[in-house]
């Protein structure tokens, strides 16, 4: 990994490392998220990624392998209107310990060469999803922060690993972000209602705010690089409009030395199955 790694973390709120993966690695990958789309157990209940703010069954998917569906690959009585390889908003949120060529990859030295570099004390893994982005129904993702939905104290102490396994380019929703604006704090929280009669599971405690489309710049990737995102960094995608499918694999690391992870987060690790930790200085 070249130099100045940090320092541009710190001045942009991202960093791209290019060939962050081989070849073989990508394919692995990718392959592993094709048997994971074709191979969605009958039983799974068809849960849409957007209606998250209801959803027992996301709420409960932190320590699962859990299927997400994009809102435009469904009817309204549930019934696929693509291919059921197609339908996939995503699969998460525990690939990193459920399935090894996800947990090889998380854990490798590279992962946590690149924590090192960021000065991360003892960074756990937090969640990991397999992101589909198909063509035709590959949905906008609209711009957040990542410590909106995983806070820490302070949010500086959450990183994202984002991997694509094919090019991410302009027309099939690579991401976009502004430019140091993760030096602003944290703009709104989603986490979880304490109102426990709501039928809203999880809140924003403040209105989502909305930025210009100017702000943005877009940052196409070739499949194998890795993005690395700060908490705080805000980002989007736009929707797949081209014919080819942007998939990609990522991750969230939090320190949990430098920082003190929010008990009111949606995802909390179980009792019997902390965050698997990457490693700890105080081992060395």
């Amino acid at each position: 990994m070249r130099g100045g790694l940090r320092e541009q973390f710190e001045r942009d709120g991202y960093v791209v490392l290019e060939d962050f993966l081989t070849p073989a690695e990508v394919e692995a990958l990718r392959a592993e998220g094709d048997a994971l789309a074709r191979g969605v157990p009958p039983e799974e209940r068809k849960s849409v990624f957007a209606d998250q703010g209801r959803d027992e069954y996301f709420l409960n998917s932190g320590d699962k392998v859990a299927y997400f569906y994009e809102k435009g690959a469904l009817g309204e009585d549930g019934s696929l209107l693509v291919e059921p390889h197609l339908a996939l908003n995503k699969v998460g949120h525990a690939l990193h310990e459920k399935l090894a060529v996800f947990r090889d990859v998380t854990h490798s030295e590279r992962v946590k060469e690149a924590c090192r570099q960021l000065g991360l004390d003892t960074p756990a893994v937090a969640q990991s999803m397999y992101i589909y982005k198909n063509p035709g129904v590959g949905g906008e993702v609209v711009p957040h922060q990542d410590a909106s939905y995983l806070y820490m104290e302070p949010p500086e102490a959450l990183v994202g690993f984002w991997i694509p396994l094919e090019d991410a380019t302009v027309e099939n929703g690579c991401l976009w972000f502004i430019p140091g604006s993760h030096r602003a704090g944290v703009h709104t929280r989603f986490h979880r209602n304490p109102d426990k009669d709501s039928k809203d599971l999880l809140i924003y405690d403040r209105p989502q705010p909305t930025y210009p489309r100017s702000s943005f710049v877009p940052v196409p990737v070739p499949k194998g690089s890795c993005v690395l995102i700060h908490g705080l960094a805000v980002h989007q995608s736009d929707r797949n409009k081209s014919d080819k499918s942007r998939h990609a694999y990522t991750f969230h690391v939090v320190d949990l030395v430098k920082g003190a992870y929010a008990e009111d987060n949606w995802l909390q690790p179980a009792e019997d199955a902390p965050f698997p930790v990457l490693y700890s200085k105080s081992w060395v």
